[in-house]
């Protein structure tokens, strides 16, 4: 690259520059996952520095198998990625199964959602959205590819059956928190892939309809329901983990009481260091660091919606989407339900709730990301030009072709 053309990049505004969504994301990735190994370890201090430490190293452990992780995903070519589609959808309905075997799946606070592995606990569930999204946008990029998309048939099976197969299993395991998020997927896989409105709207509808009547199909999720409104009326039954999340985010005011110093964590708030992690960061840190988190998850967003709209490939398009939703809707409904806008469900926020069954599949999610990123055409061309002669001429061949008008069918 010349010096012209050098000087040209270095005058153009962040968000103009060719690489500037992997900045976003990889920026995005470092600031929530670094944080939440911070407020693990606090919200984890209970007992002295035994068991905090003992709750932050296993943490650490998750991030540190984590990042090798991402890495992979970040430069693993898509098709290689693709590739991993039908695979790893195997492997996590065998996972599924495999947890509502006797004596095989783990049962903790009353549902069974665990596999037991060498004295580690993983949930396949974590896994499951993200074998959706791979595999979900390699379908529907394989059917628009061959024009078969404009029949309903084609659109919707076996995209739908599938889905709820994997859905029926995470409800038997009495998940309906992850249920929400793979809901959410689908759905954005098939408004980006322009499902026509009509048909769109009658899914939601029935989507919307299925969860409304899980809500209230079990007795002890009837009753989270019932005391959503007002959790002091239950106060010590249902309305208990509610209303001690209340009262951290009332204690901490503006600024909050400091890192460290959380009351509502030393026995009083169940889950404080994994599902409701958030009232302990808005007891410590206030409001501002309440709002700065959720800045921060509304940037990924961001980033995430750029990646999808910058992408030429329906595969990558179609990735970008559902990531991107996974993982807005995720930290939405876990913050939701802190706040009190939302019932309970029982689903970590994403990249700071302790756990590596979420941490893993979530970072593997955003190496995926990263390497879409990569691949946006302005990113191909830059590293193209900056390239020897014989690279340049591979690193040309990546670059996708026009990405077919999908939204025309929408009306």
């Amino acid at each position: 690259m010349n010096q012209s053309a050098v000087n040209q990049v270095v005058r153009l505004p962040l968000l103009g520059r060719p690489f500037a969504s992997v900045y976003l994301v990889a920026a995005c990735t470092a600031l929530l996952t670094g944080f939440g190994l911070v407020m693990v370890w606090s919200a984890s201090y209970v007992e002295g520095t035994k068991v905090s430490l003992a709750i932050a190293e296993k943490q650490a452990v998750w991030v540190g198998l984590g990042l090798p992780l991402l890495l992979i995903a970040t430069f693993t070519p898509v098709r290689l990625i693709r590739a991993f589609a039908y695979p790893l959808l195997l492997a996590t309905l065998v996972l599924l199964a495999a947890v509502l075997v006797p004596h095989l799946g783990v049962s903790i606070n009353g549902a069974r959602r665990w596999l037991a592995v060498g004295g580690i606990t993983v949930q396949p569930s974590e896994i499951a959205k993200l074998a959706l999204v791979v595999w979900g946008a390699d379908l529907l990029a394989r059917k628009q590819s061959k024009g078969t998309l404009n029949r309903y048939r084609h659109l919707l099976i076996p995209l739908l059956p599938v889905t709820g197969l994997v859905i029926a299993f995470v409800i038997k395991e009495r998940d309906l928190g992850t249920a929400l998020v793979l809901i959410a997927i689908v759905i954005a896989l098939l408004w980006a892939i322009g499902t026509p409105l009509r048909i769109f709207v009658l899914l939601v509808a029935g989507a919307a309809l299925g969860v409304g009547y899980l809500a209230v199909s079990e007795p002890y999720r009837l009753q989270r329901l019932l005391s959503f409104g007002d959790p002091f009326s239950d106060f010590h039954n249902t309305g208990w983990q509610a209303s001690q999340g209340r009262y951290a985010l009332g204690a901490g005011g503006w600024w909050g009481l400091g890192l460290g110093n959380s009351k509502e964590k030393w026995g009083y708030l169940p889950q404080a260091h994994n599902d409701f992690i958030f009232a302990i960061i808005g007891e410590e840190l206030g409001l501002i660091g309440s709002l700065a988190v959720l800045a921060v998850f509304a940037v990924l967003a961001y980033a995430g919606i750029r990646v999808a709209q910058r992408s030429r490939d329906t595969f990558h398009r179609l990735a970008a989407t559902g990531i991107t939703a996974w993982l807005t809707v995720q930290a939405l409904v876990n913050i939701g339900a802190v706040i009190g806008l939302l019932p309970i469900t029982g689903i970590p926020l994403p990249l700071i709730s302790a756990g590596g069954s979420s941490l893993l599949p979530t970072m593997a999610a955003l190496g995926v990301l990263l390497s879409l990123a990569r691949h946006e055409p302005a990113a191909v061309r830059a590293r193209a030009a900056r390239a020897p002669g014989r690279v340049r001429r591979v690193l040309s061949r990546l670059q996708p072709g026009p990405w077919p008008a999908a939204d025309s069918a929408r009306g």
